[in-house]
């Protein structure tokens, strides 16, 4: 058996004296537990060295920190006490700490119409930081959606119109004539297109929030955009979101300024930025919109 000491070059003094703002790890996988899911995660961990004649940090102490988000359900307070951890087993190297956790959180969506249901994923991001003693937590979650271009809508009327006069003119109409050309290809000749979107949610939360406020804000911004993307369906489910969509037209401008509106009153929110995009079908370009607002504070 070794007696010797293993030896710890994080505590030899740097060559070079220089603090550094942030060091530790990135992609860490572990498991969280995230309103009552268990979820696969990645984390980055790190803390600032603010001791310049320090080598290094103790990247395994972060590691080990970590364990707690296995354990408790995650949520601000958690999320401070890991980051509390952090600066404990850094005492006198760091005054702040970093922790972003990577998921995707998973929600049961029912059907527009029939009794099925599926499960639907959101890519979330949450950021939490520990600096000079003030705790701040933001959020980052994309949420797609179905949106229609009006433009296209109007196009496509237009073109109807058109063929309803080159198929009717000078002819007496009948219902039966008339009800049949509009189930037909033939008089419905134009479509409008639509394109599956994203809206990118960057939400600054209040100092003294208790919880992670995800399903809200996901259900908040999904009323507001009216088209969420469905999972399981039947006929009746994709007629009704066919419905939904003809009359729910939006340009990007129109989702950002929806979005915008409703995300205010999301409660625990003190600002936020919002990205959505268009993945258009009529180019091989996207459509783009951002917004932010912030809370003035009395």
């Amino acid at each position: 058996m070794n007696s010797l000491t293993l030896p710890d070059i994080a505590t030899q003094a740097s060559r070079q004296a220089l603090p550094l703002e942030w060091v530790g790890m990135r992609g860490i996988a572990l498991p969280v537990l995230l309103d009552g899911q268990r979820l696969s995660a990645k984390a980055d961990a790190g803390v600032s060295l603010d001791d310049g004649e320090a080598r290094g940090i103790h990247m395994s102490r972060l590691y080990l920190a970590l364990a707690t988000l296995e354990q408790q359900n995650l949520s601000p307070r958690v999320l401070h006490q890991v980051l509390d951890d952090f600066l404990a087993s850094h005492e006198g190297l760091s005054s702040n700490a970093y922790l972003n956790i990577h998921s995707e959180v998973l929600l049961k969506r029912p059907a527009l119409v029939s009794p099925l249901a599926g499960w639907k994923s959101y890519p979330v991001s949450i950021s939490a930081s520990l600096k000079n003693n003030v705790f701040h937590v933001e959020l980052k979650i994309d949420v797609p959606y179905s949106s229609t271009c009006p433009c296209s809508a109007a196009l496509a009327r237009q073109l109807i119109q058109q063929q309803f006069i080159d198929d009717f003119a000078n002819k007496p109409l009948q219902h039966a004539e008339v009800l049949a050309w509009l189930g037909s290809s033939h008089g419905i000749v134009a479509t409008p297109h639509s394109q599956r979107s994203t809206a990118q949610l960057h939400m600054h939360l209040d100092e003294f929030i208790d919880e992670l406020p995800l399903s809200v804000i996901i259900n908040d911004a999904e009323a507001a955009l009216g088209t969420a993307v469905q999972t399981a369906v039947k006929r009746a489910d994709e007629q009704a979101f066919a419905l939904a969509n003809g009359q729910n037209l939006m340009f990007c401008e129109d989702a950002a300024r929806r979005l915008n509106l409703a995300l205010r009153r999301c409660p625990g929110v003190s600002g936020f930025h919002l990205r959505v995009i268009h993945a258009e079908s009529l180019h091989a370009h996207d459509a783009v919109a951002e917004s932010h607002w912030h809370r003035e504070h009395a």
